[in-house]
């Protein structure tokens, strides 16, 4: 049942938005939470490009691509509880401004060793739109109505991946891949503007020291009902990550194809993404949310296994059969970060922290598998969409059976909340 609180963000802590309101709130959480594909896949038909450019193996030019990820990751573990003692809206700026300047350092970059510190820094600033974003969700929605606008973020931030690849090798055409960096910084400066008109979101800031502030992430940690969730979910990124760092070798080299075309199947299987989260929310409406977790990870393991068979055939046959894989991991998403949430109560910014360094920082380990010279690397991504399957899988079938959840609602007094789990 839907109340007062679900909808009112002067009732749950948060302050109305007089400037961006309800719509333009929503629409400025999916455009940061989407600086993750909105820096990588942009760019990638580039990749190819940037290492012929710079005379570079592959292997390093894959670098500005996984210390990206390993620098947002940490920056992450920085900027949310950041925003616990400072606030969410002077973070975001700082944050953003960061990106934006390291966006134009990008592409003025004149080795491969300074676009990769580049990028490094580019992902520093960025990791604070990720953090705070996640952050924001918790301060302004609770109950059905925050897992709704989990979904329907998370709906939007996968538009990116499915139109970024395509933007990237459009541009290609008319400009160098130095001008996609600064399409990027516009992005960061559109990114900008829109923080400025944000209301401050945080009801109350944490006290201490910085040093205080940070150690609250191990506090958090300590909780076990929550870094079981974490563990569980995050490890699925290896498996996602490993096809987006690995889709224009297998597209373009393994199977010849232009960027252009290679653009297309891309975005095919972004679609998915954005599918995903829409799927869940109307599942969510007829099923029990164990039940629609349990079923994606039996899509997943066949979804994978079908890639180890046939994925190097062709390439529209790996994008069919990699596509179920591609829905059900982006549909997970949605349920996962609500769960994860509803286990700690305070520390929004460091919870917010961990649920996206975690996911970023395991999902590296993909990155560097495929940067190895695979004869096959179709099945590589198959593999490992397999192995994570069973192994997450099994583990969220054990911890599913825990009483934590209902336990973790009766300690918060979330009424709300355990009549939802009750349902489950």
């Amino acid at each position: 049942m839907q109340t007062a609180n679900d909808t009112d963000p002067r009732q749950q802590g948060g302050q109305p938005q007089r400037y961006l309101g309800n719509k333009g709130l929503v629409a400025l959480l999916g455009l940061l939470s989407a600086f993750v594909p909105l820096s990588t896949d942009i760019y990638l038909p580039a990749l190819p490009t940037i290492a012929h450019y710079f005379q570079a193996h592959q292997s390093l030019a894959n670098l500005t691509l996984l210390l990206f990820f390993i620098f947002f990751g940490i920056g992450t573990l920085f900027w949310g509880p950041m925003s616990d003692k400072y606030g969410r809206k002077p973070v975001l700026l700082t944050g953003l401004i960061i990106y934006t300047a390291a966006s134009v350092f990008c592409a003025v970059s004149l080795t491969i060793n300074q676009l990769i510190l580049s990028r490094a820094l580019q992902a520093l600033g960025g990791s604070a739109a990720t953090a705070v974003a996640t952050a924001v969700v918790k301060d302004v929605y609770r109950g059905r109505k925050r897992e709704a606008v989990l979904g329907l973020v998370q709906s939007m931030v996968v538009i990116c991946p499915a139109v970024a690849p395509v933007i990237g090798a459009f541009l290609l055409m008319f400009t160098s891949w130095q001008g996609v960096f600064l399409v990027q910084a516009a992005i960061g400066l559109v990114a900008v503007a829109g923080t400025f008109a944000l209301q401050e979101t945080l009801a109350e800031k944490s006290a201490g020291t910085v040093l205080h502030t940070i150690g609250r992430l191990g506090a958090v940690l300590k909780n076990p009902r929550f870094t079981s969730l974490l563990i569980t979910f995050s490890l699925l990124g290896i498996a996602s990550l490993s096809f987006i760092a690995g889709s224009t070798y297998i597209y373009q080299n393994s199977f010849g194809l232009s960027s252009q075309a290679y653009s297309y199947y891309f975005a095919f299987n972004a679609i998915g993404m954005l599918l995903g989260p829409l799927l869940y929310l109307r599942l969510s409406m007829y099923f029990r949310r164990n039940m629609i977790i349990n079923s994606g990870f039996v899509v997943l393991i066949l979804s994978g296994l079908l890639m180890c068979l046939f994925g190097d055939y062709s390439p529209w046959l790996f994008a069919v059969v990699l596509l179920p894989a591609t829905i059900i991991t982006s549909a997970l998403r949605p349920p996962s970060t609500y769960l994860m949430m509803e286990q700690q109560n305070g520390d929004t910014g460091s919870v917010s922290s961990l649920i996206n360094c975690f996911g970023i920082a395991l999902g590296s380990i993909g990155i560097l598998i495929v940067s190895f010279d695979w004869s096959n690397l179709m099945a590589v991504v198959g593999a490992l969409h397999l192995i994570l399957g069973l192994v997450c899988g099994g583990v969220w079938l054990y911890i599913s059976r825990q009483d934590f959840l209902n336990q973790a609602c009766e300690e918060a007094g979330e009424e709300e909340g355990k009549a939802l789990i009750a349902n489950d």
